[in-house]
């Protein structure tokens, strides 16, 4: 892999990781355009790094509250519980899936597939959001939406559905307006995308990897850190004024295009 490549791949990570368009989806689409294969375990650990990065980064005061909540010093308690609770079905999934989600599911045109799936998910549950007129601030997030959001982040493990995408048309569906979805989802990143980056480093393989790859390391670290600050930012923003369907069409014209590509080859 070259530097060029390593920072295109980083940047991919950091939009779409936060951007609901499949993160997972599109590293394999880009790999496949770059002939970039191979499991290079430390590079993918130094994205999810940078994308950890860029969430602290714009949430940190949140987190400390979170963490104060926690401690019973502030009235973030209740919050802070509720995303240990979505947090839960998602390490389940991510046991269970693990392999599968690592070698069968990562077929591009299965990857497509759950891309366009996904999409008319996404467009369901804006038309659905329409038409509630009572809708939940973050602050008012009930255990029952909690865990409707957690389930649809343990589906995410699967390559295509995209995390973002599914924890914010779950939280649509549960009746949560879409600004405070879309930062229940990002601070639900948090704990997961942490544990798994604590994992594979505590297998060891990762930081075996790393030290014969520095530069690529550090590459795919920033790269993802800034593209993922820009998206962060630009989704929170956006959806302060506008739906998510732009970005179902995307993702519907994006699995056509990788189907027919993979079918004429």
């Amino acid at each position: 892999m070259s530097i060029i490549e390593a920072i295109i791949l980083g940047i991919t990570q950091g939009l779409t990781e936060f951007i609901p368009i499949s993160s997972s989806g599109h590293l394999i689409f880009m790999r496949h355009i770059l002939g970039v294969f191979g499991n290079d375990l430390a590079f993918d650990v130094a994205l999810h790094i940078g994308t950890i990065l860029a969430l602290v980064a714009v949430f940190y005061k949140d987190i400390w509250e979170l963490f104060l909540g926690l401690l019973g010093k502030n009235d973030k308690r209740k919050l802070a519980l509720l995303l240990i609770i979505a947090t839960v079905p998602a390490v389940i999934s991510g046991v269970l899936l693990e392999k599968a989600a690592e070698s069968t599911f990562r077929s591009v045109r299965l990857v497509a597939v759950d891309m366009i799936i996904a999409a008319f998910f996404i467009l369901w549950a804006e038309s659905f959001a329409k038409k509630r007129k009572n809708r939940t601030k973050l602050e008012n997030t009930k255990t029952k939406q909690a865990i409707i959001i957690g389930l649809a982040q343990a589906a995410a493990v699967v390559p295509g559905i995209s995390r973002s995408g599914a924890t914010i048309t779950a939280g649509l569906f549960a009746g949560m307006d879409r600004v405070a979805a879309t930062r229940f989802s990002f601070l639900l990143a948090i704990p997961i995308t942490t544990g798994a980056i604590l994992k594979v480093l505590a297998d060891g393989g990762g930081l075996a990897q790393g030290n014969n790859q520095t530069g690529l390391v550090v590459v795919g670290i920033v790269s993802a850190f800034l593209s993922g600050l820009f998206a962060i930012k630009f989704l929170l923003n956006y959806l302060a004024k506008h739906s998510l369907s732009v970005f179902a069409y995307y993702r519907i014209a994006v699995g056509l295009a990788a189907i027919a590509i993979v079918t004429i080859r």
